[in-house]
């Protein structure tokens, strides 16, 4: 039995531990996160998935960001336990994340990731966004949440910008 719930404060040190299980040494070198740096995550769109023994076996956070004048959500990280990969914790919690976001009237949503995994929840390639360097152009990926929402264009920046 899995139990889906937002992230609390209390819940921040064992994802972060998550986090630093799943993905390799020096992730926060990566550019996409200067773009959360001193910038909270969108709270109620933040997820963890507790298994029955209080475990967290999958986390996703989103955060805000603008690419242009528009704002969208920054997908990412999201992680999986590697004791519980391949159960489908990591389609649950980006399912529920984006469909949260739906609901909270966020348009757009983008990542860096690999096309073949998140082309299955809808997201596609950008070609028209700029995510800051050292970004593989190819990887970064993106979700209009609304069939009317116009197409995502121009660089990436910081919320607070």
């Amino acid at each position: 039995m899995i139990r889906l719930e937002q992230e609390t404060p209390e819940d921040w040190w064992e994802v972060e531990n998550l986090f630093d299980l799943c993905f390799a040494p020096g992730r926060e070198a990566l550019s996409s996160y200067r773009l959360r740096d001193d910038i909270d995550p969108v709270a109620e769109l933040c997820l963890v998935a507790r298994d029955e023994g209080d475990g967290v076996g999958a986390a996703i956070r989103f955060w805000p960001v603008r690419v242009g004048e528009t704002p969208a959500l920054l997908l990412g990280p999201v992680a999986v336990h590697p004791t519980r990969q391949g159960e489908g914790l990591g389609g649950l919690v980006i399912r529920e994340g984006v469909a949260r976001a739906r609901r909270a009237g966020w348009r757009h949503v983008l990542l860096v990731g690999d096309a073949p995994y998140y082309g299955r929840f809808g997201f596609s390639r950008l070609a028209a966004v700029e995510m800051p360097p050292p970004t593989n152009p190819e990887r970064v990926l993106g979700l209009n949440l609304f069939e009317y929402g116009k197409e995502l264009r121009g660089r990436v920046t910081r919320w607070d910008a």
